[in-house]
């Protein structure tokens, strides 16, 4: 399999980040990423409506922005399904006619939109469909490589692998350790500025882009790959898999969020049990690394008091015999100390 270095063309920040109408917090991940990991890349964020998710920055119109510097206006939003409501139309196109490019990580190209290839031609902008941009792949092989790797698993989708997978990345370079984060889903590859966004490439070639993504390296070198989907989501799964079997991961973290009533968009279907998600996980990975182990737990304790945070961190680690963080409230060490450890 090829390795040879790919560029994309580069998303020109600073970045207006566009939020159109939504009310669901956490589809506004692609805003959410670049505010919280590349905050000096926004100048601003773009509401429909009073009532539209905010990411706490200042409220911007595409004239105020583009006064500002803005070069990007990026849609903020990750959508189930990745289609571009026909509403916000308008809105890509006025920030083309102010000399803007846009990116989008949606699954529906930008060009498909009626009118908006044309008009970007016009006015000499760039679109940058983010899930799009990858070279050429070929289908995994799953022939031992070195270098050591970290994926990112969890019990469901949209609760921290990316946020995580950072989190380590930075984690373990200030522990004085060598860390490239490996993105694979559209918000990542907006932070990262390279990437693959697994979901959307063909079925057969996910492993291979993993491989392609994670190529062989130095054993002082830490990979972290970010994880996609859940083995347990009846939509994304197959997904959750090809990165499994193409990670050919060492560890895994596996994330989770406390109190998530079910699985994401589906109510009918209730969250996994944590053992049989952990073992399901840990069995796929074997196919291509047999001596994969879990290294500990990344864990969303948004949703209940500090005590309650760590009393069910404590029950999870001495459970499972691993640490059990939340990165946001209490940081990684936990994790990073593991891995190092475990890999002396």
């Amino acid at each position: 399999m090829t390795t040879q270095p790919y560029r994309p063309a580069e998303i020109v920040a600073p970045y207006l980040l566009f939020l159109g109408d939504i009310e669901d917090s956490v589809s506004a991940k692609m805003a959410r990423a670049v505010v919280i990991w590349r905050p000096e890349k926004a100048v601003g964020q773009l509401r429909m409506t009073e009532q539209t998710v905010s990411v706490g920055i200042e409220d911007l119109s595409i004239e105020d922005a583009v006064a500002r510097g803005a070069k990007t206006l990026v849609i903020g939003v990750a959508n189930s399904g990745g289609k571009l409501p026909a509403h916000w139309r308008d809105v890509i196109c006025r920030a083309i006619e102010h000399g803007m490019d846009v990116a989008s990580g949606m699954h529906q190209r930008l060009d498909a939109i009626e009118g908006v290839a044309e008009l970007a031609r016009e006015h000499g902008v760039t679109l940058h469909d983010i899930r799009h941009r990858h070279p050429p792949l070929e289908v995994g092989t799953g022939e031992p490589r070195s270098g050591r790797r970290i994926l990112t698993v969890g019990t469901d989708c949209s609760l921290g692998k990316m946020f995580s997978s950072l989190a380590l990345q930075r984690g373990l370079e200030e522990a004085g350790h060598k860390a490239r984060f490996r993105a694979t889903g559209q918000c990542g590859v907006l932070v990262a500025g390279d990437g693959v966004a697994i979901d959307a490439v063909i079925a057969d070639f996910i492993s291979g882009a993993v491989e392609w993504l994670s190529p062989a390296g130095p054993e002082d070198q830490w990979d972290i790959i970010e994880g996609q989907g859940s083995l347990f989501h009846p939509a994304y799964a197959g997904v959750s898999l090809g990165l499994l079997h193409g990670a050919q991961p060492d560890y895994l973290i596996m994330c989770h969020e406390l109190g998530r009533p079910h699985m994401r968009h589906l109510p009918h279907r209730p969250m996994p049990d944590m053992a049989a998600c952990i073992e399901a996980n840990l069995s796929a990975a074997r196919v291509t690394n047999p001596k994969v182990q879990l290294a500990g737990f990344a864990i969303n304790t948004s949703q209940v008091d500090e005590a309650t945070a760590r009393r069910e961190l404590e029950a999870l680690s001495q459970q499972f015999g691993v640490p059990a963080t939340d990165p946001v409230r209490f940081g990684v060490a936990p994790l990073v100390n593991a891995l190092v450890q475990g890999d002396a």
